[in-house]
């Protein structure tokens, strides 16, 4: 851990949003189609004003960049249909189903 007064990271040294592979270099975490789906979930939850701006602290809603990242979730749904594990297509189902919800209760407000 470097001595300059700012905190590391991650406790494993490496810098925000890198891991440690199995050589200890700091990498990019794998892509995995389950991580893919969650930032663009985590997207739609910004936009949606459900999740603060890291930097400000303040939360934005914006429903036209929250529909874009829930239309990008439904289309990897109907182009991904048949070549998803179970458990895959279920996380996707859930994330939908929830992520709908939501805008329609932020469209209401």
């Amino acid at each position: 851990m470097a001595d300059n007064g700012k905190q590391e990271d991650s406790e494993c040294g490496c810098g925000e949003g890198k891991v440690p592979d199995k050589q200890g270099k700091c990498v990019m975490p794998e892509v995995t189609f389950p991580a893919f789906i969650m930032s663009l979930n985590t997207s739609a939850l910004y936009h949606l004003g459900e999740i603060s701006d890291p930097a400000t602290g303040k939360r934005i809603v914006d429903l036209d960049l929250a529909k874009h990242a829930i239309d990008t979730l439904i289309l990897m749904q109907n182009k991904t249909k048949g070549n998803l594990t179970e458990d895959e297509a279920e996380l996707l189902k859930n994330m939908l189903y929830d992520i709908k919800i939501r805008f329609v209760k932020a469209v209401k407000k």
